[in-house]
């Protein structure tokens, strides 16, 4: 096991030993204090830690080796975990939305305010720092699944600040305006919270499908590849680049032109150069390269990415295949 993914499967743990204290911990605070956002907060917890749990396995599992039935690995399975989370998410917006609702129709009096400002601080700094060891983690080894799970995080981050300035209100409110009844705040903070998580899970949504649907690589990835094509002085031409990516693994094909009189020896130390270039940026990368002849058989999808100068391209007749 290398050092990196031991890094990714530690952080990965720290996730859900730090998601498992805080539901206990809100939900406790929670019951005591009466708060539907604080509640709501548990049950966003409480979906974090399944997602925790869901990117602890998909970490482990999308590092093992490609075998006869996975011939391209296992690299998806963070792209489902992904996917996964998203569907939780949105199921803890919706559950919220409902508990939400139905405390601004029973206008239930909240207790003991101030501990709700201070567990949601507590929950704001311990989240804060997980989320940014999986961000760390997650970025360097191209991870999908960890930087899913730090956007969990995250979010938690921003919707107890909310939820804390909602209960902060109400204290101050209960200590100098007594006579007011502001308990409605905390519902609405709840549903704040709601629309924010909604808007989580859809990004996370886009990202996690887009690699399960073998979209292509986003354009300055693409760019890196072409420029490292063009750059190679012994190659005519190329085309029929195609990219997909599957969890941190990506993959490369294109169609490659040279002089139809180089061997095979000379035109297989090119695409040994080129691998080793593209890989220089994208060390997980599965590269397929085609080799052609340029013999002046010029098809329009061959022009497109003639690297040949203008008084050397054949005069022929350009034809479509």
């Amino acid at each position: 096991m290398t050092n990196l993914q031991q890094r990714k499967e530690r952080v990965a743990m720290l996730s859900v030993a730090s998601n498992s204290f805080l539901v206990l911990f809100k939900v406790i605070v929670g019951m005591v204090t009466g708060s539907v956002s604080i509640i709501s907060e548990a049950i966003h917890s409480g979906m974090d830690l399944l997602a925790a749990v869901i990117a602890m396995f998909s970490v482990k599992t999308s590092s093992v080796p490609a075998d006869e039935i996975h011939p391209f690995g296992h690299g998806k399975i963070e792209n489902i975990s992904g996917f996964v989370e998203a569907l939780l998410i949105f199921t803890a917006a919706f559950w919220i939305l409902f508990e939400a609702l139905k405390k601004l129709l029973s206008s239930q009096v909240i207790e003991h305010a101030g501990w709700g400002v201070a567990v949601m601080l507590f929950s704001s700094v311990l989240n804060y720092m997980v989320s940014r060891k999986l961000f760390q983690i997650g970025k360097e080894a191209d991870s999908i699944a960890l930087q899913a799970d730090a956007w969990h995080l995250r979010t938690d981050v921003y919707t107890s600040v909310g939820v804390m300035a909602g209960l902060g209100i109400i204290w101050i409110g209960h200590e100098f305006f007594a006579a007011h009844n502001i308990n409605w705040i905390d519902p609405v903070a709840a549903m704040l919270v709601a629309a924010l998580i909604l808007h989580a899970a859809y990004d996370l949504t886009v990202r996690s499908i887009r690699d399960l649907l073998d979209a292509q690589l986003p354009p300055e990835e693409k760019e890196y590849i072409r420029d490292a094509i063009i750059h190679h002085p012994e190659i005519c031409g190329f085309h029929q680049l195609r990219t997909r990516k599957a969890g941190n693994v990506r993959f490369v094909e294109f169609h490659m032109k040279v002089d139809q009189q180089m061997t095979v020896h000379d035109s297989h130390n090119i695409t040994r150069e080129l691998k080793r270039d593209i890989r220089k940026k994208f060390m997980d990368c599965v590269i397929t390269i085609h080799i052609e002849p340029c013999d002046g058989e010029c098809t329009d999808i061959c022009t497109a990415d003639c690297l040949l100068p203008d008084e050397k391209r054949p005069k022929v007749l350009h034809k479509s295949k």
